[in-house]
């Protein structure tokens, strides 16, 4: 039972146009992260489609080939997420700059990853926008193309123009816009499945940052699942009372840090029944629970089942 993470009636469509040369590295910061989500919320909040000017496969930088859902021009959704990478300049063509516009009429955002930020500036859709590039481009990004607000940042959201820096970035983007559209908790929740440091990051362009203690909060509480420390004890080490603390974690993840401490230590719960042979007891004490009924318990009221009949299923 998700209680502190929002859900919109219908999926968001994410387009993801490749070109020859893509970095997988870049897809896969942007696609897993979604399909997390997916799998987290017990349902399907994110849909994608591989698309490409042609029907032919997209080969990346490595090799790896990606057969399209779809043609550009047949298309449309939410955000469109236009992925070029290496050799980017070969693909700025009438063809691909009129098949941009097109789509910019078809989506209700767009977003260029890497330096996807080149094209859209092709194009003429960052025009009098704030955007940003990979930083390797961004002195010839700002010398072509001077009507842009070209800055030095991990991404830029400026209305419906979204721009990346690259493939580590494009997770801090995907991780922002599942915080902002479904709720923090959701992001914290994909954000610990991936073992990042920061559970809840975000950097400018973003909104709703995260505060540096809020963070420090959360660490103190991933690095003490199997022992749990007191809030209070939490609250002091973080430098803030406990009510400060309260208030800004309820602000900010939409739950107070008892909240949120109870659900990491369920989501641990729920990785070892899922993925371990591990004994409802021993999993019970490595989640910060002596007693395994006391488990089962929380267990059942968060996520609508037991350990055992999840496991069992």
């Amino acid at each position: 039972m998700q209680r502190w993470i929002k859900f919109p009636a219908a999926p968001q469509q994410f387009g993801v146009l490749l070109f020859d040369g893509f970095s997988n590295h870049c897809l896969a910061n942007t696609v897993e992260p979604l399909r997390a989500a997916n799998s987290i919320a017990g349902r399907k909040l994110y849909d994608w489609q591989f698309l490409s000017l042609d029907r032919a496969p997209v080969t990346s930088s490595s090799g790896l080939q990606v057969a399209p859902h779809d043609i550009l021009q047949n298309a449309r959704g939410d955000t469109l997420l236009v992925m070029p990478s290496y050799g980017f300049r070969a693909h700025g063509g009438w063809r691909t700059l009129a098949g941009l516009r097109s789509a910019a009429g078809r989506y209700s955002a767009l977003a260029g990853l890497d330096t996807g930020s080149w094209l859209l500036a092709l194009a003429g859709l960052l025009d009098g926008h704030r955007a940003t590039i990979h930083w390797e481009e961004l002195g010839s990004f700002t010398e072509r193309f001077p009507e842009i607000d070209a800055q030095r940042e991990r991404y830029v959201i400026d209305g419906d123009r979204i721009t990346c820096s690259g493939a580590m970035a494009a997770f801090d983007l995907v991780l922002h816009l599942i915080g902002r559209d479904h709720g923090q908790a959701l992001a914290l929740e994909v954000a610990q499945l991936f073992m990042t440091r920061d559970s809840a990051r975000s950097h400018s362009g973003g909104a709703g940052a995260t505060s540096s203690y809020v963070n420090k909060a959360l660490a103190l509480m991933q690095e003490h699942l199997e022992t749990p420390l007191p809030i209070p004890e939490i609250a002091r080490r973080v430098g803030r009372s406990q009510k400060a603390l309260a208030a800004r974690m309820q602000t900010e993840l939409g739950a107070g840090p008892a909240q949120v401490y109870r659900r990491l230590r369920l989501n641990l719960a729920r990785k070892l029944a899922a993925e371990t042979d591990l004994t409802i007891a021993e999993i019970a004490l490595r989640a910060g629970y002596d007693d395994p009924s006391a488990l089962t318990r929380a267990f059942r009221t968060e996520f609508g089942t037991t350990p055992r009949a999840m496991r069992s299923g």
